[in-house]
């Protein structure tokens, strides 16, 4: 979702120049809010977590509109890796010591539901995305590997047994490389076009009857009466219940959740077309790959034989000079051959990271909702959290308070100097990687 506040939005609801702008399979002409709207629920933000809160509204039979400021999936949601992968971005091992045993439990028992939600919906909508199986986790010391031995542990112990630890020759099946020590497979985890998956959702949205509006950004957010109300420069809806979802991009629009989470750029880039031959030399099985290092990369081939390679963060949100620059070395050291080749394709994006890497939901005034904080693992998590808001929304609260009483941690330094602070902070991190500790 785009605010009036992103000042990298053309205004004209174009896409940023990504492999997925311009491969995208469905070009949507934008209907601009106008007037006045009444909806039984109003979503701000056309990216995975609305399409997935209204989708599931709409099945249940509630007229739903979704505002969004730029297009459909303008934001983090057309620009990511694509990965399906599952968890949080915080680790079942920390929500249990930090929040105890039963958080962990609860956790556990459905980090894998958001790929559920995913594959259903391609499925039951048919939605063209080049949806694939299979994620691998890839270490590049011992250190890495004990981490994904305890893990692989950890998680069975909460029942899920669909992972597979790699030793340097298995993994070297999968992808082929001679950057890793070994790795894990998860069966569950795969990857896809992550715009066309949006915008499929938008399609199947508006067959269920429900209303999305592009190119209106939201100004203000009445949240205080009983029915809220988003204003557009145009329009406005005024609904029985909102659910705010604009997440890294949401911007000034709402005071009170600006300091609950700092937006982080990510990039990517996409090679030329390698060929068949060249590509699945490189990744035999066509899976995505993530390592496990704090500063990652991940990388995956493209349905037409790209390498789409992404990596990096720059806290605070703003974009490096040269993401090719910064990029290329990466996806070098991990495949040497592709030196040479070219790239066709270089771009950022923001997700919106919380403090304690467990994302976020809530309620602001008696009934606005919102969700937001995915920290990286937003694909999966988007798409949980947007069941989780639906039924809550219509009379079940379990899953919704369960989240909601999670208690969330401000920023060091505050808005002005919180992207500082996480700099410093990621540098023991990223030392600990470096020297395999």
């Amino acid at each position: 979702m785009m605010t009036k506040n992103d000042r990298s939005y053309a205004g004209d609801g174009s896409y940023p120049g990504s492999y997925y702008a311009a491969s995208r399979n469905i070009d949507r002409p934008p209907r601009i809010l106008e007037g006045d709207v009444r909806a039984d629920v109003a979503v701000l933000g056309a990216g995975y977590s609305g399409m997935s809160t209204a989708i599931h509204l709409a099945e249940l039979g509630y007229k739903v509109v979704v505002v969004e400021g730029a297009g459909v999936g303008w934001g983090a949601s057309g620009r990511n890796g694509g990965q399906v992968v599952n968890g949080l971005n915080a680790s079942l091992d920390t929500i249990r010591r930090r929040y105890g045993e039963a958080a962990g439990a609860f956790v556990g028992s459905l980090v894998q539901e958001g790929g559920k939600i995913i594959r259903r919906i391609v499925s039951q909508y048919g939605i063209e995305c080049d949806l694939k199986p299979g994620n691998i986790y890839a270490a590049y010391t011992a250190a890495h590997m004990k981490e994904l031995e305890y893990k692989k542990a950890l998680w069975k112990s909460y029942g899920m047994d669909d992972h597979e630890l790699l030793d340097k020759e298995a993994i070297r099946k999968l992808v082929n490389t001679d950057a890793y020590v070994g790795g894990m497979l998860d069966t569950t985890g795969g990857h896809m076009h992550p715009l066309n998956l949006v915008l499929g959702e938008a399609a199947a949205l508006e067959t269920l009857g429900g209303i999305v509006y592009e190119q209106s950004p939201v100004t203000k957010v009445e949240h205080g009466a009983e029915k809220p109300v988003l204003h557009t420069a145009r329009g406005r809806v005024t609904a029985n219940v909102a659910v705010l979802c604009g997440n890294a991009y949401l911007g000034d629009v709402v005071p009170k959740l600006v300091s609950r989470v700092m937006p982080v750029s990510t990039q990517m880039i996409a090679t030329e077309p390698l060929g068949a031959e060249r590509a699945d030399a490189l990744i035999p099985s066509d899976m995505c790959v993530e390592d496990v290092r704090y500063i990652l990369d991940y990388f995956r081939l493209s349905a037409d034989k790209r390498m789409i390679f992404g990596g990096g963060t720059v806290y605070g949100g703003t974009d490096p000079a040269d993401v090719r620059a910064k990029l290329k070395p990466n996806l070098e050291k991990v495949f040497p051959s592709l030196k040479d080749v070219n790239i066709d394709y270089a771009w950022s994006g923001n997700f919106a990271l919380s403090f304690s890497r467990v994302p976020q939901m809530g309620k602001i005034g008696r009934n606005t909702y919102f969700a937001h904080g995915y920290s990286g693992h937003g694909v999966t998590g988007s798409h949980l959290f947007g069941k989780i808001l639906s039924e809550a929304i219509h009379g079940d609260v379990s899953r919704f308070s369960q989240f909601e009483k999670l208690p969330w941690i401000p920023f060091p330094g505050g808005r002005m100097f919180r992207a500082q602070y996480s700099t410093v902070g990621s540098w023991w991190y990223q030392f600990k990687d470096a020297f395999g500790l």
